[in-house]
């Protein structure tokens, strides 16, 4: 069994110390769950949902608290603090989350808040963040439908609108002329799509697609159909 770094993992507990409980980390050795994170009542045998990240001595370690963000997702989060070396920003667990100085776009300013996506860092095997969140959005040609429902984080403002990462995946846009309430970069939002371009950028809207626009498109596919059979049969 291999533990996922930066994610959720249901593991099972192996034995109790004074300190907290020792989970099955399969080819990883046995993971700490410290005592402030033990489920009362919790015993050997016992399967327990746990996020594992790594400590200040880069040891791998479990908490039942919940991140902010986990790794291959997209957040908005604050700088709690900055040294030489990059920023560190608030995720919600005990150790803040690093982005290191070629991972910002601008320098980051304690107390601001960014768009970062997290990510294990290929060299060091830590989970770091980074700015530069478009080098992680896919290049894959999105799949969605007319009016579909999807889950946005608004990214930044830009001329025509604003960017939007959906589903942790792709880039979006919401024109400003179609926007009426107030955005800032960090909401999460539904929204829905009213177009999937050919270059695989999606545009969207936070209005509901009326029944009547969304029947008039496929009323429209369906007289292009009889069309077509009406062709073939002659």
């Amino acid at each position: 069994m291999n533990v996922k770094l930066g994610k959720y993992n249901q593991l099972e507990v192996v034995k109790e110390v004074d300190f907290g409980v020792y989970l099955d980390g399969g080819d990883d050795g046995e993971i700490l769950l410290p005592t402030r994170y033990v489920p009362e009542g919790c015993k050997p045998g016992d399967v327990l949902n746990v996020f594992l990240y790594l400590d200040n001595e880069e040891r791998l370690i479990a908490t039942t608290l919940q991140p902010l963000v986990q790794v291959d997702e997209f957040a908005c989060l604050e700088v709690a603090w900055i040294n030489e070396f990059g920023a560190f920003l608030n995720w919600g667990l005990m150790k803040d989350l690093f982005v290191p100085f070629r991972e910002q776009k601008m320098k980051m300013q304690k107390g601001r808040k960014y768009i970062i996506h997290a990510h294990i860092d290929e060299d060091s095997y830590r989970i770091m963040a980074s700015a530069k969140v478009e080098h992680y959005l896919s290049k894959e040609h999105p799949d969605y439908r007319l009016g579909q429902e999807v889950d946005i984080l608004i990214w930044q403002k830009t001329d025509l609108g604003f960017k939007a990462i959906v589903e942790n995946k792709f880039s979006g846009l919401l024109y400003d002329n179609e926007i009426f309430q107030p955005l800032e970069a960090g909401m999460r939002l539904k929204a829905y799509v009213k177009q999937v371009r050919e270059d695989g950028k999606i545009d969207l809207v936070l209005q509901k697609l009326g029944a009547k626009k969304v029947d008039d498109f496929f009323q429209k596919c369906y007289y292009n159909i009889l069309k077509i059979m009406k062709v073939s049969l002659h």
